[in-house]
């Protein structure tokens, strides 16, 4: 069984639709999130940059305002290390 990612302490909006993720453990990792821009409540950050600038930690992965999240074992496997 794989273990659970650590939770993200801090998300920071980067430009080009980047998020900079702080985790527990100590890690800062960057995930692109334009990938998902296409589809369901991401088209609505693609469309609103106020509104993706907007996304914060919640249950150990992130969200925005308009309850867009992401697998939290997706946001760590597909971001990269800083």
């Amino acid at each position: 069984m794989k273990p659970c990612p650590p939770d993200v302490v801090a998300a920071i909006p980067e430009g080009n639709y980047t998020v900079l993720l702080k985790y527990a453990n100590g890690e800062t990792r960057r995930y692109d999130v334009k990938p998902l821009l296409d589809f369901g409540p991401f088209r609505e950050l693609r469309d609103n940059p106020a509104l993706f600038n907007r996304v914060r930690p919640w249950l150990g992965t992130v969200q925005w305002p308009n309850e867009a999240d992401i697998c939290p074992d997706a946001l760590y496997e597909e971001s990269v290390a800083v």
